[in-house]
This record gives C-alpha cells, structure tokens and sequence, in this order.
C-alpha cells in the first residue's frame, strides 16, 4: 500500500514543481516585457526632448542662408558657412529657441551660441515665451551711414547702462568687433550681425566684462550666432546630477555632496578671489553699477588657473535698468518685488508699487554662496576669523550706493580679499 502510495505522491510533487517554474517564467516573461516597455517609453521621450532641445543644424542652415544671400556677415561666416572649419559638436541646450553646443573653430574649442527665432521678454528665473518667427536682420537698413550706425549703438547703451561717462569708448570697442574681416570699415550685413548680437543682454554684458578677465572671450559671430571660449571647469562648485536622480536626492545631502567636488582649499580661495573681484567691479564699474540676480554655483566656472568665469551673463542686469522696472511694477506683497530669483525689493503699501533700492547688495549674496565652500577645509588658524568676517559680509543690506554703507561695503570687501590674498600669496596657487 505504501508502495503504491508512493509514485502517487511523486506526481503530484512533479507536477506541483512544474506548474511553479511556468509561474516564475509567466512571472518574469511579464516583468520583463514591462521592463522593455518602460524602457522605450523613456527612450522615445529622451529623443523626443533631444530633437526638440537639439536643432543645431536648423541654427546653422538659416544663418548660412542668410549670409550668403548677403545679407549678414561677420568674423565667423566664412568659416561656417563656406569653408566648414568651424563646427558644432556637443549639444547643451537647455531651451529649444536657445541652442547651445560645444564647437571647435581649427585649433580653438569654445562655445556656440544660436537663437532660433526671437524669445520674447522675460525676466530672469522665468521661462522665456514660445519661439516666434526668426530675426530677420533688416536693421540698420540700406543706406545707413557708419556714423548713423555709430548713434544708433550709442542710444542702445543708453537705454540699458543709462548715460555714463565712458559710453563713447565702449561703442568704439562694439564697432571693433563688428568690423569682422578687420579691413578697417563696417559693411551694412556686418552692422546687421553686431544689432542682432546687441539685443541679446548677455552678450553685451559679455562684452562689458571680458576685458576683466570676468566672462569668456568673444571668440566670432556670424548673425546672431556667436562663439566664446570654453570654461574647462564648471560648476563653480558640486556635481551636476542626472536628472532622475535629482528628485531622490534630499537637498541637504545634495549639498553635502556638493562640498566634495572641489579643488584643494587654497585654489577655492583663489576662485573665491576671482568672484570678490568681480563683485568689485560690477559695484560702480567703468560702464556703471550691476546687480547679480542669481548667484548658483551653475552660473560660475573656472580655468585651469583657477581664475573665476562667469559663464551666464543673463544673471546681471545693469542698476539703472533694475530701478526702471522695480518703479514701474505694481505690488500687493514684498513677495511682487523679485527681480530673477533673488534681487528684491519691498511693496511701498500707501503706493502699492515696489521700491526701487535692492534689499541686499551682490556682496552679501556672494558671501552667502561662498560661506561653506571656503570654511570647508579652511586652514585652522584661519577658519574663526574667516567666518567671522564673512557672517559680517552676509549682513550687509540696504542700498550699498549711499553713505555709510557705501563705506561698509568697501571695508569689508577690502578686509576678505586681504585674509585670502595673506593665506595663497606664498604658494604656488596665487
């Protein structure tokens, strides 16, 4: 009986194993189509958003088109368009009417910049309105003389810096760099070229700094594409994660995280220099007073020197122009008078229209960026006297234009840059 109870048994066990290995296969034939499926739906949208974000070559066919109907030219047409030694690799764009790619022009690297179609306006930290019809390089128009040319650039500058003293000299550098082939004259498609460039805040600001050493260097135009010279570091500061893991990653390990990525504590005072001078030189510079509107570490980078570049200018708006549109808007809150993301003002409630002084000068915001990057590692001899001094800087407020403050602002500066210069001028860093 035993016996015959025996094979029974061993069927039903048989059979209990094979129908739980058909279950495991169902289970993971299942998971694993749903893995393929999940996988091309993320594919197909990464290359829907590539495609969308990367139209390199539609930037390159308009403006080819265009300067061979001889309508544009400039110091990067001809490389371009007939000889192709100037070429497009890498794509970075992050706007589809803002195309941004790595270049290479013969032995030079840079960065190519091309609009497609103008953005309309906007302010800094929104989003810019949907593309419309492309630039059409019609001014100046035929017939313009230089010298006609020469006043339209000047009251451009004015209407965005207002009247400064040294406005004539930096409308000669503009007309400079027009004269793109450096024959000595300015062609009307060349003129064309340098208006649509003007337009752009980012590259007259670029053009205001270079001389500095704050921005990257001009390196050739053609219409309203343009090259500059690559930034070979960047951020200023931290890792640019992917972005699936942007959103799992707590903010407060993030910037932690950020802390890591950095070069030895006696080039970040080096960098860290490079960002004090600039913010000295945006306070009542040669062409005026500018206000950094968004100090993230995204916006800086550095060279091999370890000399701080700005690397988007779209962050910088001339004092002038910020007073004109902190006057002209109307405020309920504090929170309507934001300018980008963070020059602030505050609502005049009997108004109702927001003040035209900014709350916190660029060095207070500049100091707040550099507190944990420079106290991270900081010498131990230096570390209380260097964050004693820069909780001094974070506290500066008001308009720094004026009196005492005025004052303040200048000493404190002066103070920083000195304990950084006595710290790195002795190695091999400064």
């Amino acid at each position: 009986m035993a016996k015959g109870l025996f094979p029974r048994a061993w069927v039903k066990k048989s059979f209990y194993f094979q129908a739980r290995i058909s279950f495991v296969r169902v289970k993971y034939l299942f998971l694993s189509w749903l893995a393929v499926l999940v996988g091309s739906w993320v594919l197909y949208g990464q290359y829907s958003t590539y495609t969308e974000l990367c139209r390199g070559h539609e930037c390159k066919t308009a403006i080819c088109e265009k300067y061979k109907r001889g309508m544009i030219d400039g110091s990067a047409c001809s490389s371009l368009c007939d000889k192709e030694t100037l070429s497009m690799g890498r794509c970075l764009s992050t706007l589809p009417n803002n195309q941004v790619y790595t270049g290479s022009w013969g032995d030079l690297e840079g960065i190519i910049r091309c609009r497609l179609g103008d953005a309309g306006p906007y302010e800094l930290g929104e989003e810019p309105e949907p593309r419309r019809e492309a630039p059409v390089f019609d001014t100046p128009t035929r017939g313009t003389s230089v010298e006609k040319f020469r006043e339209m650039v000047s009251n451009h500058l004015k209407s965005k810096l207002g009247e400064q003293a040294n406005l004539a000299s930096l409308v000669s550098q503009i007309l400079f760099v027009a004269d793109g082939n450096k024959d000595g004259r300015v062609s009307l498609p060349e003129a064309r070229s340098t208006w649509a460039l003007l337009q752009m805040d980012e590259v007259l600001l670029g053009l205001l700094l270079q001389d500095h050493g704050h921005t990257p260097r001009l390196l050739g135009f053609c219409g309203d594409l343009y090259m500059t010279e690559v930034v070979p570091y960047g951020p200023l500061y931290g890792l640019a994660l992917p972005w699936p893991l942007v959103s799992w990653v707590p903010g407060g390990v993030q910037r932690s995280m950020d802390q890591w990525f950095t070069p030895s504590w006696p080039r970040k005072a080096k960098i860290s220099m490079g960002l004090l001078e600039l913010v000295e030189d945006l306070f009542h510079g040669t062409y005026g007073s500018f206000l950094i509107c968004d100090l993230a570490a995204a916006h800086f980078g550095y060279t091999e020197r370890h000399e701080l570049r700005l690397t988007d200018t779209r962050s910088v708006v001339a004092e002038d122009e910020f007073r004109r549109a902190m006057r002209s808007r109307r405020c309920e809150t504090d929170a309507d008078c934001v300018y980008g993301v963070d020059c602030r003002t505050s609502c005049d409630a009997a108004l109702r229209r927001c003040r035209e002084e900014a709350e916190r000068p660029n060095l207070a915001k500049a100091c707040g960026t550099l507190k944990d990057y420079l106290l991270r590692g900081a010498p131990a001899g230096l570390a209380e006297e260097l964050e004693r001094q820069l909780y001094a800087c974070m506290a500066l407020g008001g308009d720094p234009a004026g009196g005492q403050m005025n004052m303040e602002h200048s000493l404190i500066l002066n103070n920083l840059k000195a304990l950084l210069w006595r710290q790195i001028s002795h190695t091999k860093d400064s």
